[in-house]
């Protein structure tokens, strides 16, 4: 509720909304130390559907649902063009799964094809404990078969 300040910075919360598994916060960010930048629109996804229990979600179309809300975000404030930040408790495993189904999905879509191995593989080059268990790992597949059996 309100402003807050960090320094030059201005953080202000515009709304929040529960959809299913998913709360989605919209921010507003300025830095009074360059007004002439203007403000960033700023949305947080979080996904209520992974308890701290389990291994994966607890479903596959919750995970698509987040990845296309993600996704749709990203086409309507940035164009595409903005950055999308990903994190979970260790900053890899539960991180990296969302990566690499985010990354599964968009060849599926663009490509018609999918490469597990190769999205995950990639990942992993740049950060060892992505995607850190088997389950993940398969999990990574059966939302690959979900999305393709979604239409």
């Amino acid at each position: 509720n309100g402003v807050h300040r960090h320094g030059p910075i201005q953080v202000e919360f515009v709304s929040a909304d529960l959809e299913e598994d998913i709360i989605s916060r919209i921010f507003r960010i300025y830095n009074a130390a360059r007004p002439q930048d203007g403000y960033r629109m700023v949305q947080q996804f979080q996904f209520l559907g992974w308890p701290m229990y389990r291994d994966t979600p607890m479903s596959k179309r919750s995970i698509l649902k987040l990845i296309r809300q993600v996704d749709k975000w990203q086409e309507e404030y940035d164009g595409g063009e903005g950055r999308t930040v990903v994190h979970c408790l260790n900053g890899g495993g539960r991180s990296g799964t969302f990566c690499a189904i985010s990354i599964v999905c968009e060849m599926l879509q663009h490509q018609h094809s999918v490469d597990v191995f190769h999205a995950v593989k990639t990942l992993r080059n740049n950060k060892p404990n992505m995607v850190d268990l088997l389950d993940q790992y398969k999990f990574c597949y059966e939302v690959a078969l979900e999305y393709l059996n979604s239409g």
